[in-house]
């Protein structure tokens, strides 16, 4: 929580409406910046940001790696440098979903060769040069072809959403953000 101009206590993972402005309306939405990663890849799938907007993370099929990137400036992707990769290909050749644990110190990926949820440790938290492989979860039963996976802030639920019959499979993980339980 915090204090705003106001003097009135709010909790920041709350989004702030103030009279006559409107949140999450995409239909007010307009073009800011943009970033051309394409010197690392062609066919991006998914995207993630660290906690604070530092770190901005890009999946894709063609390399099948994980991009990190700097931004010097929080949320700001034209402020954006590469900083390293992850391959993901010895566990999926087709990834497509890309989501952090809260803290950052676990990844997970979404692949759709092999319809599982793969878990990367990360022994630094939000740096993909300290991961390592950790588990997988199968969800070919539900999804058929898995495009992305998200999780609740608490990490006791995990959402993937599958282009094979258009649904969204939600899972409950009795160890937070542990896709083996």
């Amino acid at each position: 929580s915090s204090t705003n101009d106001s003097g009135t206590t709010q909790d920041k993972a709350q989004p702030v409406l103030v009279k006559g402005e409107t949140t999450f309306d995409i239909s007010e939405a307009s073009l800011t910046d943009s970033f051309d990663f394409s010197s690392e890849e062609a066919g991006p799938t998914g995207l993630a940001f660290d906690d604070t907007g530092d770190k901005l993370f890009i999946i894709g099929s063609s390399n099948d790696s994980v991009f990190e990137y700097s931004l010097s400036t929080s949320f700001d992707v034209s402020t954006a440098s590469f900083v390293d990769s992850f391959d993901v290909s010895g566990q999926d050749a087709g990834p497509r979903g890309l989501a952090f644990s809260d803290t950052g110190d676990k990844m997970f990926v979404s692949g759709a060769a092999n319809d599982n949820v793969y878990e990367y440790s990360l022994s630094t938290s939000f740096d993909i040069s300290t991961a390592s492989f950790t588990d997988s979860f199968d969800i070919s039963g539900q999804s058929g072809i898995s495009e992305g996976v998200t999780f609740s802030d608490t990490g006791d639920k995990m959402f993937v959403v599958g282009s094979f019959n258009d649904s969204v499979f939600e899972y409950s993980l009795s160890t937070s953000f542990d896709v083996s339980t």
